[in-house]
């Protein structure tokens, strides 16, 4: 044999060996020792390999073969299964992969923000909950964290392990007492799939398809267009240019020490508006960190001039150095989710035009000057001057945030952690998320029941059950009836059950004023287990507490009807006092209300300070600590209210 012939064969084995590697079937992640397939539907599979070759899976009786496309992805779906396991299943094309320990049983997604993401290990008694987590018929799945620009179709890693105090520690808490309560109902075969991620937004758990009917998202989506990952600095750089102008490294508010943006005489007019309260990332900086000087010209009366006043401004993330008429009033540095409340000196507001300018340094994260709508006002002698309206603003100093967060864009971690599950066979998904969607409680209404038809449609199983917690009490309890965000997004929440095959788990007993993360996940996941059992499962529990269903008005009472009462209401209360419970005129005013159970579903509520009521509101509050509302079964009623006014997050 020749030289030259020798090469030829050896460059045609070299091509051989390089093809047979390059053939080999893969599998994505999901599909590993000790998954759980569900039962009583086909089983979708899917995978890669080199494009045209045939692969077959089989599974007990089961055999398929499909043909990988051009992209050499492959898809099939086997015969339905009941009940069962451990099974094997196998996987031959060029090469052979085999699946061990497979149960056929009952699959669920756990998603959301922080309190889905919340280890059982910090749980209440998490020490003992874990030692006791011996499960091996619950599988327990943890999808990697992952960001991106476009769907994915391939999971980063991970693995089904059977539950154990070895594998949960660091496993969801609400999906683990879900998954737990199940088991314990059904003795099936559970599969938990926990894909989650604290502070988020539900935008980014959405798809292009969804976010593209939401005129709200457009300008994001643009941007997100126009920003190539791989290179996320330098681009997010000139698309931040190209909004904000010429930026600079040091305040250019600042001159010589002295806060020139804050004259009263300075020329404002090339200044940009932005209505607040919000965040700046949501009002064309999103990627912008820095200082933001805002200015606001305000019209004070003859009677007013001179007077002490006081200047609210919510809450501004993280500092802040405020200004009348030039004239430092207030600072805060490095304090967060606090509100400002600044006293004005007598003798600083003019009769005429004011001006109010704030220099807010925004270090990361979400920034500016935010919050309760009616916590931002000028109270000047007997008049409040609401400044919640359009600001004019300039950036004095861009640190650009080129960390791409969850939240930087919608569609992100739908992208990154939701599609590339997308067939896999599942019975339907829980839900904890809101937190982050709060002071946009009233854009809430629609984006919440879009994210579950997306799914829906993406997995196109029909209308899966979907469960999700209605946010707990949080933060300090107030000592008179006033608006909330939180209440507003627990009313959009509770909209949401309009949809079929939803349920809702109420938490707002199970809270906690200082933790925006309470520990007690058991009962949270336990409520959720009602939701799947009365709906996907079809028993006959009573699922949930008392849900206001009319009213009806006699003199300066009001009589309310409620669903879902059982034996009846129960008030929890040693001496029988209703509580959490406001009535209101036609002035809108609420003030607190008695009452008392007048019927197995009745409820009659009054307040001496309204004669004539039209509106009732039940657990309308950041922290109803005290609403003591439920059935027999002991689940608390959802908060309510029969009024239509517009709320704060409109």
């Amino acid at each position: 044999m020749t030289i030259t012939t020798q090469k030829k064969w050896i460059t045609l084995l070299l091509f051989l060996i390089a093809g047979s590697l390059t053939a080999q079937v893969k599998l994505s992640p999901i599909f590993s020792n000790n998954m759980v397939l569900q039962q009583g539907m086909e089983i979708p599979v899917w995978g890669w390999a080199s494009p045209g070759e045939k692969v077959t899976v089989t599974l007990e009786k089961g055999k398929v073969t499909a043909k990988a496309n051009k992209d050499g992805k492959w898809t099939l779906k086997l015969p339905a299964m009941n009940y069962g396991g451990p099974f094997t299943m196998t996987i031959k094309g060029k090469n052979m992969l085999a699946i061990e320990n497979i149960m056929i049983g009952e699959v669920w997604v756990c998603s959301g923000q922080s309190n889905m993401e919340f280890y059982l290990i910090n749980s209440n008694n998490g020490d003992a909950e874990v030692a006791a987590a011996e499960y091996p018929q619950i599988r327990l799945f943890s999808v990697k964290k992952r960001i991106s620009q476009k769907p994915q179709e391939q999971l980063g890693e991970g693995e089904w392990l059977p539950c154990s105090p070895g594998s949960s520690p660091r496993f969801s808490a609400v999906g683990y007492f879900f998954g737990k309560a199940l088991y314990e109902k059904l003795k099936v075969p559970i599969g938990l799939i926990n894909t989650s991620w604290g502070g988020t937004i539900a935008e980014t758990w959405m798809s292009n398809e969804m976010i593209a009917e939401n005129p709200d998202f457009a300008k994001q989506m643009d941007q997100l267009k126009k920003i190539d990952l791989n290179d996320y600095a330098r681009t997010l750089e000139n698309e931040v240019k190209a909004r904000v102008g010429s930026t600079s490294t040091v305040d250019m508010g600042m001159e010589g020490g002295l806060p020139v943006w804050a004259a009263p005489e300075f020329d404002d007019t090339s200044w940009k508006t932005m209505k607040l309260p919000g965040y700046i990332e949501n009002n064309g900086l999103a990627g912008v960190d820095g200082i933001i000087w805002f200015r606001k010209e305000v019209e004070v009366s003859d009677a007013e001039a001179g007077k002490p006043a006081t200047l609210s401004l919510a809450k501004i993330n993280d500092s802040d150095n405020t200004y009348l008429n030039g004239t430092l009033i207030g600072s805060n540095k490095l304090i967060a989710e606090r509100s400002r409340v600044y006293k004005v000196p007598a003798g600083l507001l003019k009769s005429g035009k004011n001006i109010i300018t704030v220099q807010v340094e925004d270090i990361g994260g979400m920034g500016g000057i935010y919050g309760d709508s009616t916590a931002l006002k000028l109270e000047c002698s007997d008049r409040t001057i609401s400044l919640s309206t359009y600001w004019k603003y300039k950036v004095g100093v861009v640190k650009y945030n080129a960390v791409l967060s969850p939240n930087s864009y919608p569609t992100l971690l739908f992208n990154g952690m939701i599609n590339p599950l997308i067939p896999y066979g599942i019975r339907g998904a829980i839900w904890y998320q809101g937190e982050s969607n709060a002071e946009r409680a009233k854009q809430y209404q629609r984006v919440f029941p879009d994210l579950i038809k997306d799914w829906r449609n993406h997995w196109n199983q029909g209308e899966f059950p979907f469960f999700f917690v209605q946010l707990a009490s949080f933060m300090k309890a107030d000592s008179l009836p006033k608006e909330s965000s939180w209440a507003e997004l627990r009313e959009a929440q509770s909209m949401t059950l309009a949809l079929p095959n939803t349920g809702m788990a109420v938490t707002t007993d199970v809270g906690d004023p200082v933790n925006i993360h309470p520990t007690d996940k058991q009962t949270v996941g336990k409520r959720l287990a009602l939701s799947a059992l009365k709906t996907a499962y079809k028993q006959d529990v009573l699922f949930s507490g008392p849900i206001y269903k009319a009213m009806s008005i006699s003199g300066n009472k009001i009589t309310l009807t409620f669903d879902q009462t059982g034996d009846g209401l129960k008030i929890k209360d040693k001496y029988g006092y209703v509580k959490g419970f406001t009535i209101a005129g036609e002035d809108h005013k609420f003030h607190w209300a008695s009452g008392k159970v007048t019927g197995k579903n009745t409820l009659e509520v009054s307040s001496p300070e309204v004669l004539l009521p039209v509106a009732v509101r039940f657990a309308w509050a950041n922290n109803p600590d005290d609403a003591n509302l439920y059935n027999s079964a002991d689940l608390p009623s959802s908060p309510f209210r029969t009024d239509k006014w517009k709320g704060i997050t409109e």
